[in-house]
Parts: C-alpha cells; structure tokens; sequence
C-alpha cells in the first residue's frame, strides 16, 4: 500500500492498525532509565495520599509533577 493510500484511510477514521508493525514502533526521547530517588518520609506520605486520591500509583504522580515543572523551566 502507498503512504496516499494509508494517509487516506486514516484520515477517513479507518483503522489502520493492521497495516502497521508495532513491534518495532518507538516514540522518540521516550527511553527511559531507572534512577533511584531519596525522598524524606514525610514527602512519601503526601504523595502516597495524593496518588490514592487521584487512583493511580506514587510513580505516575512524580512523573507528571517533574514533567510540568520541566516544561516550564523551557
């Protein structure tokens, strides 16, 4: 199939999914690396408290609140 082709399907809301492989799909400066973080204990409990108000776990709210305070130090 052309890239027309496909750009046209999606473009209609066609699902395309079965003519892409996403085995081998990559979102750029998206790699990640595990690093370790001391947090006194008292920060821990806030942010516990705080991902069990909003249903998700402690690492989802570090990253999102790093992730805002980095776009706006850009």
């Amino acid at each position: 199939m052309k890239a027309e082709e496909l750009d046209k399907k999606f473009d209609a809301g066609e699902d395309i999914s079965e003519y892409l492989d996403l085995t081998k799909a990559r979102r750029p400066q998206q790699d990640q690396k595990r690093v370790n973080v001391d947090f006194p204990i008292w920060m821990i409990r806030q942010l516990d408290k705080e991902a069990k108000r909003l249903g998700v776990p402690r690492q989802s709210i570090i990253k999102v609140w790093v992730a805002e305070r980095l776009q706006k130090a850009a």
